[in-house]
């Protein structure tokens, strides 16, 4: 699934803020699949959760970070991702690591604003923050039009 909806900046759900920015570094914190505020998806991957509904995860929980992110730019600026990080809380026996990260590629491979992929790590976890099956966080430059 590869989302072009506008998205207002995740509200943080503790003592954090969403994004900083550090000269042209621009860091997200980790964002969860949540459309106004609310988890879309719960539960791991590979037990309540199937690939398909984790890649659609994925792509939100980015797209969520994209936003984040967008909001620490200048009018001149666009983003222009270095390296995202992809956790996924999943069963014992689940592999496809991967796989679900490519939902949030996807997104970043399909907006023309953000060309090219960044480097990318996709680690399995037993839990993320009310039972989120991803959670994903950016490091991206801030670039001169």
């Amino acid at each position: 699934m590869v989302s072009n909806e506008t998205v207002a900046v995740p509200v943080p759900r503790g003592n954090y803020i969403p994004a900083t920015r550090s000269g042209n570094t621009i860091r997200t914190a980790g964002m969860t699949p949540r459309r106004s505020g609310e988890l879309v998806v719960v539960g791991r991957v590979g037990d309540r959760v199937d690939l398909d509904r984790a890649r659609e995860a994925a792509a939100l929980a980015v797209t969520n970070a994209l936003a984040a992110a967008s909001a620490m730019l200048e009018p001149h600026e666009h983003l222009r991702c270095a390296e995202m990080t992809v956790y996924i809380s999943c069963a014992a026996d689940f592999t496809r690591l991967s796989a679900v990260a490519d939902g949030a590629s996807d997104v970043l491979a399909a907006h023309p604003d953000r060309p090219g992929l960044p480097a990318r790590s996709a680690v399995g976890v037993y839990a993320l923050p009310d039972a989120a099956p991803v959670e994903v966080a950016l490091i991206a430059e801030a670039v001169t039009r």
